[in-house]
C-alpha cells in the first residue's frame, strides 16, 4: 500500500492555491506534467465534483474523478483509470487551512497497485517516493505563480 502525505504552509493566499489545484485542464503548466485536460466537467462547476481530468506524468497516466470540491478549504479526488500500473485509490484529499495570508495544505493520497506480489513490494514504495516528490514539487511551483 502507498499512503502519501505532504504537509506544508504556502506564502500564497488560500483562494489562489485552490484555484491553482482545481484548475485540472491547466496541470500541463507545471514541471513534471506532460499533459492534462479536463475530460468531463463537473456537476455544478466546470472543475467541481463530479469532474474527470486527465493527467500524462509522462510513465504514468491517470484519470481521477473528483468526489469533493468545498471552495476554498477541501478538494477530493479518485484515481479511476490508471497505465500502465492498475490501480486500486482509495482516498486523494487536499485540505487547505487559511493562516494569515498564508495557506497550510495537507495533502493525502491512498491506494495500492494491484499487480500481484510486485505491486506490494516494489511499486506501492515507488509510487510513494514519487508521489511525495511530485506533490512537494507542484506545492512549490504553485507557491511560485
Amino acid at each position: 500500500m502507498f499512503n502519501i502525505r505532504i504537509e506544508r504552509v504556502l506564502n500564497k493566499p488560500i483562494a489562489d492555491v485552490f484555484d491553482a489545484l482545481a484548475d485540472h485542464a491547466n496541470y500541463a503548466r507545471f514541471r513534471g506534467i506532460k499533459a492534462s485536460r479536463l475530460v468531463e466537467d463537473g456537476e455544478s462547476e466546470k472543475n467541481g465534483q463530479g469532474a474527470l481530468r486527465f493527467l500524462d506524468l509522462g510513465s504514468v497516466q491517470f484519470e481521477e474523478r473528483i468526489t469533493q470540491f468545498m471552495w476554498p478549504t477541501r478538494l477530493g479526488y479518485l484515481i479511476e483509470k490508471s497505465s500502465p500500473l492498475p490501480f486500486k485509490h482509495e482516498i486523494g484529499e487536499i485540505s487547505l487551512t487559511e493562516d494569515g495570508d498564508k495557506t497550510h495544505v495537507v495533502w493525502v493520497s491512498r491506494g495500492r497497485i494491484t499487480v500481484p506480489l510486485l505491486g506490494r513490494f516494489y511499486f506501492d514504495g515507488m509510487f510513494e517516493r514519487q508521489g511525495v516528490k511530485g506533490f512537494t514539487s507542484l506545492l512549490k511551483q504553485i507557491e511560485a505563480l
